[in-house]
C-alpha cells in the first residue's frame, strides 16, 4: 500500500493514486470474483477499484468523508417512522444506519467491507442508548453480504434500503442486486435507494424520483480538515478549498450531486 492514515493528519495523495496492483490481495476469493472479474484490474485506471480499497485498507479516512456528508433532512423526514423490520444493504460506516435504528424493532445492516463492519460495529456499542448497552440494543445486527445474494429470506423486510452504494455495475448491484433488494422485501413495503448513483437507470426499472430542495454543503471538522479531503477525494477543486479556507464546501465546488435525492419502490 502507498499511503497510511496515523491520527488526524493524512497523506493527501489522491484516491486514484494511493493504490496499487499489489493492494488487490486484501480482496477475498467472494470480493476478487465480483470487483475484479472483466474489468480493468488497476485501481489507478479503475475508480471503482480504488474506492473498493478504500474501504478495506483505510476505513478510518472513508469514515471521515462521510462524517462531512450529512443526509438531505428531508430524507430523513420522507422515511418511514416506523416499520417492523428494516434491511440496509451497503451500510457502510453507518451514514444512514444509525438514523434507522428508532424507525423499527429490527434492523439487519448489509456490508461487504469487514472493516467498515467493523467500525460500524463499534460505533453501535460506543453510542449511548436510552435503555443503555449501546444504541440499537439487540435489535441491530450487522452482518457481511453482497448486493447480488443477499443473505436474507424472501419478504423478509418491510423497508430495504441502500445508501450512496448501489449502482448499475454487477460488482455493485446491478440488476441482479436490485432484484435481490425486491426479493427480500414483504409485500406492502418499499425498496428505497438513497443518493442514488445513476437515478435514470432506477426510474427506467420502475422507481419513483424525489430530490428535496436548498442549499447543501459538505461540513468539515475544520478549514484544514476540508482541504486534505478534497484533495484526496475532488482534487480538481482543491486550490478553490484552499482559496476559501472554510470548513463548509459545496458540493457545487466538487462537482457531486448532494445528498438529497431518493429512488424507492413500493413492492406488491
Amino acid at each position: 500500500m502507498t499511503t497510511e492514515l496515523a491520527g488526524p493528519s493524512l497523506s493527501t495523495v489522491p484516491l486514484t493514486q494511493r493504490y496499487s496492483a499489489a493492494d488487490l490481495r486484501v480482496f477475498s476469493a467472494d470480493e476478487a470474483g465480483r470487483f475484479l472479474a472483466g474489468t480493468i484490474a488497476d485501481p489507478q485506471r479503475n475508480p471503482s477499484l480504488a474506492w473498493e480499497l478504500l474501504y478495506r485498507l483505510e476505513p478510518d479516512l472513508y469514515d471521515r468523508l462521510v462524517a462531512a456528508e450529512h443526509l438531505h433532512p428531508g430524507i430523513l423526514e420522507w422515511l418511514p417512522p416506523y416499520v417492523p423490520r428494516i434491511i440496509e444493504v451497503g451500510a457502510g460506516t453507518g451514514r444512514l444506519t444509525l438514523e434507522l435504528i428508532a424507525r423499527c424493532d429490527q434492523l439487519t445492516a448489509v456490508e461487504p467491507a469487514a472493516p467498515l463492519r467493523d467500525r460500524l460495529r463499534h460505533k453501535l456499542a460506543s453510542s449511548p442508548s436510552p435503555s443503555g448497552g449501546g444504541q440499537g440494543g439487540g435489535r441491530v445486527r450487522v452482518i457481511s453480504g453482497f448486493f447480488d445474494a443477499l443473505p436474507a429470506p424472501d419478504r423478509s423486510a418491510e423497508l430495504v434500503v441502500a445508501c450512496s452504494a448501489l449502482t448499475p455495475e454487477a460488482a455493485h448491484g446491478g440488476d441482479r442486486g436490485l432484484a435481490e433488494m425486491e426479493r427480500v422485501c414483504a409485500a406492502g413495503g418499499m425498496v428505497v435507494i438513497v443518493w442514488p448513483n445513476h437515478p435514470e437507470w432506477l426510474i427506467a426499472r420502475g422507481y419513483q424520483y424525489l430530490s428535496f430542495p436548498g442549499p447543501m454543503t459538505m461540513d468539515f471538522a475544520s478549514p484544514t480538515e476540508a482541504v486534505d479531503l478534497v484533495a484526496i477525494f475532488y482534487p480538481q477543486a482543491v486550490a478553490e478549498v484552499q482559496a476559501r479556507a472554510e470548513r463548509q464546501v459545496s458540493y457545487d465546488v466538487v462537482g457531486v450531486n448532494p445528498p438529497r435525492d431518493l429512488a424507492y419502490k413500493n413492492v406488491p
